[in-house]
């Protein structure tokens, strides 16, 4: 292999052993193929804030972590300005491998031999992913929704737990996830994101979705309100958000349910 600048790497795995078999690994293949461990993490959320402040090449995650799995964590940085390139390690064989057939990404089975690694660094050197594709992973493999969303805000990639949302509101192309802090500004669709998570959210009006556990009751409409047919309280906050004459009666049923 040509002399290259080395390719700067990631480790994430929630396991230290594991991440320090790699380092092994790694500097074992550093003759044939130049790196440079830049970091390490032990969850999706850290590897991300690692990524806020350093750009890497390549990631090499473990998929089964708690926090935030390799296969979300794989979603978000499809959002990053230079998403690196994944290789997923793991220890299981269940995740469909033959239901991505990616160039840039690789899937190693633990543990992880060194020509095998080898292989996969020398396939991503000097390639970049394409995002689209990173963004349509996790729904075929992990098959769940994500723990968190992410959005770009004044440069950064913030995340936004999904467990924090009270609702989602639908305004032309974008949509506005709101927590008791704060609003966040997500490139989202409502459709999408209904489907993803049908167990928490509910469907109240064209334009919004609410998390189930938000809801605190519902009143009426004024008779010549013309935005709603009734309005929903919420848990944390004083808005009222809208409901549709087509939803009101599922909606009033979740707090008798």
């Amino acid at each position: 292999m040509p002399t290259q600048t080395p390719l700067k790497i990631l480790l994430v795995d929630d396991e230290p052993p594991a991440r320090e078999r790699l380092r092994t690994l790694l500097g074992d293949i550093a003759g044939q193929c130049p790196v440079e461990v830049a970091g390490e993490a032990a969850n999706g959320v850290q590897a991300l804030e690692f990524l806020q402040q350093a750009a890497v090449d390549v990631v090499l995650s473990d998929i089964r972590m708690p926090g935030m799995d390799g296969i979300e964590l794989a979603s978000h940085l499809g959002r990053l300005d230079r998403p690196p390139a994944v290789i997923f390690t793991t220890a299981y064989d269940n995740y469909a491998v033959q239901a991505f057939d990616l160039n840039a990404v690789d899937y190693l089975m633990k543990p992880v031999r060194a020509q095998r690694l080898l292989a996969a660094l020398q396939k991503v050197a000097g390639q970049r992913p394409d995002s689209a594709l990173f963004a349509g992973i996790g729904q075929v493999v992990r098959g769940g929704g994500r723990t968190h969303l992410s959005c770009h805000e004044r440069g950064r990639l913030l995340l936004v737990p999904v467990a924090e949302v009270l609702y989602f509101k639908a305004d032309l192309k974008y949509v506005t996830a709101r927590t008791v802090e704060r609003e966040y500004l997500l490139d989202e669709s409502l459709t999408h994101l209904e489907e993803e998570f049908p167990e928490r959210f509910l469907r109240l009006h064209r334009a919004v979705l609410v998390a189930r556990p938000a809801l605190a009751g519902f009143e009426k409409a004024a008779g010549d309100d013309a935005e709603a047919y009734g309005w929903a309280l919420l848990r944390g906050v004083s808005e009222k958000l809208p409901v549709s004459r087509r939803q009101w009666a599922t909606a009033r049923a979740e707090l008798t349910a």
